[in-house]
């Protein structure tokens, strides 16, 4: 292979679905007809390669979907995938069917660990062929709520913003312009509620649906499964959603009410969220050039491997992160596993989220990009989703030293900035999370009587959030913006779940780097080879379902942000 390739000169070619059925079929007998384990493992391998060049074809197609949803090539190849790909599942889980059933399985698991047996019985328990014709429904309505959002033009300032561009404003000096850009950004859902909401309902009707077929009473267990839990149900969640609640809600509301006396308001309204200090947040210091550079910079001097990242990374063009018409309204990171190479995706905006993604999805990167190095098959290469965001906050915790190179002189204001919002962030997120328990378990609730849950959510987990007069918003539409909620089911908790990570690993950065590090990397380099409560053990983090786990795991970012506020307010 080339080492001097750049992803915008990879060329992608359709997928021929009729021949890779009949080569996993092949493949299938190949294995149960194996005589040795070697030859076993030569087939499994050859499978593997086989498989890898397929999954990077199907990115490379979903990637510049989203790079540019209005190109309609990809919008037809990224469709024509996704209603294939259910198709695919029977073949796949006849591979490893086959490798279960196999006289030399034990030597395979002695060599490569028993969590791939794990997964894939967890993926033979979630999949039945009478779901394929909703998963290929499911994936039309997902991909019309992306195309929706990517779609938005706001016009606003005399410009024609989408979704990212407008959130800008939110942190403008004059809180007149915050209140008209809210309400700008709040027009947009409110013009397209009556399509959202059916395209909402019709999700819940189909995933839970596909739950029943699987012998579910509803979705919520085959949520959990395509999450990969098998150490924890919704009774730890809930229980975890709790603790935020009773612990992390108060001190939200003393964050805003100190924001309040700092902005000189009576009370914080939502379009003052976003507006931390009365004389401007902290902005990036250069141009998107520059704040790419700025992270080069710090990634070689964080630690050698992150060094040898970031210019993988830039030398094979794998960042896309510049905002432009048509592009997708997200952030991810994914992967093109035939090359070893993580990709990511974003829209800068120039607020101190560009710092985030800089931090955040790299963070994601980097951890495939180490796991990928380092475990031995490509069942491993991606862990949970609930380690994963341990690995993406957590980097941005790290960052914090190197905040001057992103902000200048102003690099107080975004540390004091960005540790506020992962903080009040939490409450929002386990809200997303019981929202969503509250739709699959109540499918007989109208789309009103659904956002009305949610405006209830905030009242228990966000007290201090206020709108002005803003109908659409005030009964509960604010649920619209999380794309999470319709294209990746109960993964949001794992945002908050994984913040305890973080918080905990800053704590460690401050009193031991170097042990800090070498826990990261662990937490990095095992991958998916071991379950969600075997890594945070080898990682030396707590279990944040635990009593009291979100107590301790977030005393000391309390601390820091209370002495904050005691000095600035």
């Amino acid at each position: 292979m080339d080492n001097n390739w750049k992803f915008s000169q990879l060329t992608y070619t359709r997928p021929d679905f009729d021949a890779l059925k009949d080569e996993l079929k092949a493949t299938a007998d190949r294995l149960k007809g194996a005589e040795s384990y070697d030859e076993l493992k030569k087939v499994y391998f050859e499978y593997e390669k086989a498989s890898n060049e397929m999954s990077s074809l199907f990115n490379i197609a979903s990637i510049r979907h989203t790079i540019d949803t209005r190109d309609e090539f990809y919008e037809k190849e990224n469709e024509y995938i996704n209603q294939q790909l259910p198709e695919l599942m029977p073949y796949f889980l006849s591979i490893t069917d086959a490798l279960n059933e196999s006289e030399f399985r034990s030597d395979f698991e002695k060599e490569f660990g028993r969590q791939f047996f794990v997964s894939a019985e967890l993926s033979k328990k979630s999949f039945c062929e009478a779901n394929i014709p909703l998963m290929q429904r499911e994936a039309l309505l997902t991909d019309e709520y992306q195309k929706i959002m990517a779609g938005c033009e706001i016009d606003f300032d005399g410009k024609k913003l989408n979704l990212y561009g407008i959130q800008k404003y939110f942190e403008h000096e004059d809180r007149s312009v915050r209140k008209a850009a809210w309400d700008a950004y709040s027009h947009f859902y409110a013009s397209n509620e009556k399509r959202l909401e059916e395209i909402w309902a019709e999700l819940i009707d189909i995933r839970n649906e596909m739950g029943r077929n699987l012998g579910f009473e509803d979705f919520i267990p085959l949520g959990y499964m395509r999450q990969g839990r098998t150490d924890y149900g919704r009774e730890e969640v809930a229980s975890f959603r709790e603790q935020v609640r009773e612990v992390i809600v108060p001190v939200c509301e003393k964050l805003y009410d100190a924001q309040a006396k700092r902005l000189g308001v009576d009370k914080v309204m939502v379009y003052d969220e976003g507006r931390i200090f009365p004389d401007g947040n902290a902005v990036p210091a250069g141009d998107d050039d520059y704040m790419m550079e700025q992270a080069r910079r710090m990634y070689h001097e964080l630690s050698p491997e992150t060094g040898e990242f970031i210019d993988f990374m830039m030398e094979h063009e794998l960042l896309d992160l510049k905002n432009k018409p048509g592009k997708a309204s997200t952030g991810y990171m994914t992967e093109l596993p035939d090359r070893l190479a993580p990709f990511v995706f974003s829209c800068f905006n120039q607020t101190i989220g560009d710092a985030g993604v800089l931090t955040h999805e790299l963070g994601h990167a980097f951890a495939g990009y180490q796991a990928m190095r380092h475990q031995p098959i490509g069942e491993y290469y991606s862990e949970t989703t609930d380690i994963a965001e341990i690995h993406s906050m957590s980097m941005e915790q790290f960052a914090y030293p190197w905040a001057e190179l992103f902000f200048g002189d102003q690099a107080d204001k975004y540390r004091f900035q960005h540790l506020q919002e992962a903080v009040t962030f939490v409450p929002f997120g386990v809200a997303v999370d019981e929202f969503q328990h509250i739709c699959y378990e109540n499918p007989q609730l109208t789309p009103k009587e659904r956002t009305w849950k949610w405006h209830e959510l905030e009242k228990k987990y966000m007290p201090w959030r206020t709108y002005e007069n803003d109908e659409f918003m005030e009964r509960g539409g604010f649920w619209y913006h999380k794309l999470h909620i319709y294209l990746y089911p109960f993964y949001y908790i794992n945002y908050t779940l994984t913040t305890m990570g973080a918080m905990e690993f800053k704590k460690k950065m401050a009193q031991d780097p170097k042990s800090a590090w070498q826990d990261y990397l662990t937490l990095c380099n095992v991958g998916g080879s071991i379950s969600y409560l075997e890594t945070l053990r080898a990682a030396n983090l707590s279990v944040p379902f635990e009593e009291g786990a979100v107590k301790r795991a977030m005393a000391y970012a309390e601390e820091i942000l209370e002495d904050e506020i005691r000095h600035n307010t």
